[in-house]
């Protein structure tokens, strides 16, 4: 079961299903967004899917259309965007640790002595599967910003004058609602791309935190639900229309060095993060990354990511911003 969020031709909002043949969509009635939605399942204390077949209408709305027009939202967003923590983690993909070892070699050689992304990845071989309800090893974690960083399907992703670079990363993200005591829900998956700097955070590993603060875009779909085993995936570089770069991606924890039950816990087991009524939106990880092929992505790329689990690609062109020059501080 997967929905989408978009606005109607009268620009009110809307939350949809999405029907069998993933080319159109049931309107929700009684719900304006993903957010009421979670909130009502909250506070029936009713499976999030039950909900959704009780208040999907009979009406279809082409999707494909709405996709052409620039009407779909990002999968889930919250009024107050600062209340909608977008976080991430990395090296938690087979195969994740040898690209980020490629991406650091080409910038410090193939000599170099052995990266802690190599270590924290061997780490998570070792330790990051536990048995159920146990606590394994810790995995990477960064910051990217609140929701005012996600840019929906189709927008532009905008890349800062001051960036060395920008690049995809086709993630699956987890989408999480904070229940009024202050216990975690899962909402549901989406794709993701994270989008970061790579070159920046190749020159040292202590400017990753700089490397993500970025926009990123999420959806267009959520899949309510468990996340398969195993999630096949493509992504893609288009430049002029035409197909530049692209390489499968297999996630789905079959293919994660981690548990997303480790990784939930060591994210939530924060207070801070569990602030009733807050989202979050968790990037769990990149398997496959442009830049580690010695791929150089221009402006006007579009970035295309699409797993058939998923439904429809999501799709985002970097777009560059124009130098703001030095930022000032005003003492009052």
């Amino acid at each position: 079961m997967r929905l989408v969020q978009f606005h109607a031709a009268d620009g009110r909002r809307q939350v949809g299903l999405v029907s069998a043949d993933g080319n159109h969509l049931q309107p929700l009635a009684g719900v304006a967004t993903t957010l009421e939605l979670a909130k009502q399942a909250l506070s029936d204390g009713a499976p999030l899917e039950d909900l959704v077949r009780a208040r999907a209408s009979d009406q279809a709305i082409d999707y494909d259309e709405l996709l052409h027009e620039g009407r779909v939202l990002a999968p889930l967003d919250h009024p107050e965007p600062g209340r909608f923590l977008v976080t991430g983690t990395g090296l938690t993909h087979i195969g994740s640790a040898d690209a980020r070892n490629k991406m650091h070699a080409l910038q410090h050689g193939v000599d170099a002595a052995e990266s802690d992304s190599l270590k924290i990845f061997r780490m998570g071989l070792e330790g990051g599967k536990p048995a159920r309800g146990q606590i394994g090893v810790q995995p990477e974690w960064f910051f990217k910003g609140v929701g005012t960083c996600i840019v929906p399907p189709g927008g532009p992703l905008p890349l800062p004058a001051f960036a060395l670079a920008g690049a995809e990363e086709a993630e699956i993200v987890g989408l999480y609602i904070v229940a009024p005591d202050g216990s975690p829900y899962r909402i549901g998956f989406a794709l993701g791309n994270e989008f970061s700097d790579h070159v920046t955070e190749a020159r040292n590993y202590l400017y990753l935190a700089h490397s993500k603060l970025r926009s990123c875009s999420i959806g267009p779909e959520l899949l309510i639900g468990d996340l398969p085993e195993e999630v096949h995936g493509i992504s893609r570089v288009r430049r002029n229309g035409e197909v530049v770069w692209q390489e499968e991606f297999l996630s789905g924890e079959a293919h994660m060095s981690h548990s997303l039950a480790n990784l939930e816990h060591y994210h939530f087991r924060y207070p801070m993060h569990r602030r009733p009524g807050d989202l979050h939106a968790y990037f769990l990880g990149a398997a496959v990354l442009s830049c580690a092929a010695g791929f150089v992505t221009e402006p006007g790329d579009e970035f295309e990511i699409q797993a058939p689990v998923f439904g429809k690609a999501l799709r985002n062109r970097m777009a560059p911003e124009a130098d703001q020059g030095y930022v000032a501080v005003t003492p009052l």
